[in-house]
């Protein structure tokens, strides 16, 4: 038996979220990425004496769009200061939310694993500053010296917090994905990963099989893409399963993922909440949110990706294949289904304008990085036009793919003038009726087989007769008129 049947692997996330404010949480800096380190910062956000915090309201609503949209419930809470010292909080405190949190008892709904997965709070806190290691014969992280940025420090953050529900790395990668995809339809984050906006903590146990008990945990800080965030589990998973395979006991800590080696290492044990030493921040007023303006910002969350997908999903009859949840899962994922939904209600087939919405535009607009989740636009009224005019047979899927690719190059191009300048013009019935004729003439073996019943050879005049006239004919029309001859 492999060692990975022996164990089961529980995995709790905490997810950091970056709110989309313009300034930091308790003071008026500006909440930027990119400028040049030490810019943007006061007396506020340096922790500098006299300097009194005044709460983003802009933030606070972020919070509660974010609460809404796990289904949490949204209540009074208060602001603490949890004490530590590292050098990226100039204060050597942290102003979070720790025993009265503003959102609590939410759910989140793995599509492809039929799944839900408890939110056990999303709070409110600000964000540390960065430190940056340099050099490797010191003694701190192998760095022969650390410089601070505190351009981050004070930006305001919701953290969210899932019960421990995840049981594989593959549930985790998408319980984040959903999750980003979530947060950036509230517009409360631009889910970024690659620039730091988006973090996640991975807390990692294994327990031997048959066993309740859940076992000792490590936490895997900071990961910043879901390709490390698999990685990671997957490794610290098997490290201790090794580990207690060999009797070794785990002792919780906090562990650094190293990308480029592919394991991760010991940081320091893992603190408890008292080692903090949690107590009221003295000045900030707790937050009690109206309950009528709480209903009013969940009214205008507009429509979120599980029920987009549904919407998808209903436009294909009987039960969907798994390319199609796929192509469902992708067009949501890259803010596409309103091209695919328009398309259809002007009578373009759904599992057509489905198929273009995911490959095509879904590549196009994705040609930055997978993780980066950034969506181009792409005119809605030229990708109807044109899968319109494939779904009616007057330009091929080659065709049509083209156009497509030429569009997505430069916005201005006119569909009708493009099938000039490419020579897309339709074949008449009678130049498809000429043209199966000389494919049958020039195959006639192939042809007997064909009407013998060997139905895959219809591939194969359909590729001889894209050959001859350069991609341009309908292969849809042309089978039809192959059915057509072998019925007559």
């Amino acid at each position: 038996m492999a060692i990975e049947d022996e164990y089961i692997i529980t995995i709790g996330l905490e997810v950091h979220c970056e709110l989309k404010t313009n300034t930091k949480l308790f003071c008026g800096c500006a909440n930027q990425f990119g400028s040049e380190p030490n810019t943007n910062i006061c007396p506020v956000c340096l922790g500098l004496p006299g300097s009194l915090p005044v709460i983003n309201e802009r933030a606070v609503e972020y919070a509660i769009r974010i609460g809404s949209a796990l289904s949490c419930e949204i209540r009074p809470s208060v602001f603490h200061r949890k004490n530590y010292f590292y050098p990226d909080m100039p204060k050597d405190y942290q102003v979070s939310q720790y025993d009265e949190p503003i959102c609590v008892n939410g759910k989140l709904e793995l599509p492809s694993f039929s799944k839900t997965v408890r939110i056990e709070r999303a709070h409110m806190e600000e964000d540390t500053g960065k430190t940056t290691h340099v050099g490797t014969s010191g003694r701190i992280h192998g760095a022969d010296f650390s410089l601070v940025d505190y351009n981050r420090a004070g930006i305001p953050l919701v953290e969210i917090v899932s019960a421990p529900d995840l049981s594989s790395a593959d549930e985790a990668r998408e319980y984040v994905s959903e999750l980003r995809a979530i947060l950036v339809s509230t517009k409360a984050s631009d889910g970024k990963m690659e620039e730091g906006s988006l973090r996640v903590d991975a807390n990692v146990s294994v327990r031997p099989l048959g066993t309740e008990k859940l076992g000792t945990r490590c936490e895997i800080k900071n990961l910043n893409s879901l390709r490390s965030l698999g990685r990671a589990i997957n490794y610290e998973a098997r490290r201790q399963m090794e580990a207690l395979s060999a009797g070794q006991s785990i002792r919780q800590e906090t562990r650094h993922w190293n990308e480029d080696q592919g394991v991760t290492s010991a940081l320091r044990s893992k603190e408890e909440a008292y080692d903090y030493r949690y107590f009221p921040e003295p000045d900030l007023t707790p937050l009690d949110p109206d309950m009528d303006e709480v209903a009013t910002i969940a009214r205008a969350l507009g429509i979120l990706p599980p029920a987009r997908r549904l919407r998808l999903r209903e436009l294909l009859d009987g039960e969907l294949t798994r390319s199609e949840l796929e192509q469902v899962q992708t067009c949501v994922k890259f803010d596409l289904d309103e091209h695919v939904l328009d398309a259809v209600r002007t009578g373009v087939p759904a599992r057509l304008a489905l198929a273009r919405g995911s490959n095509e535009l879904a590549s196009y607009v994705n040609q930055a990085t997978v993780d980066s989740f950034e969506v181009a636009e792409f005119p809605r009224g030229k990708f109807i036009e044109v899968i319109s005019l494939e779904s009616q047979g007057k330009v091929s899927s080659t065709q049509a793919k083209t156009l497509l690719s030429r569009i997505a190059s430069n916005h201005n191009e006119e569909v009708s003038a493009l099938i000039e300048e490419l020579g897309y013009k339709a074949a008449s019935q009678d130049e498809i009726s000429e043209l199966l004729d000389r494919l049958i003439s020039e195959n006639s073996m192939e042809w007997e087989r064909l009407c013998a019943g060997e139905n895959q050879l219809a591939g194969f005049f359909i590729g001889k007769a894209m050959k001859i006239t350069n991609g341009k004919v309908n292969g849809k029309t042309l089978a039809s008129e192959m059915a057509a001859r072998r019925l007559g």
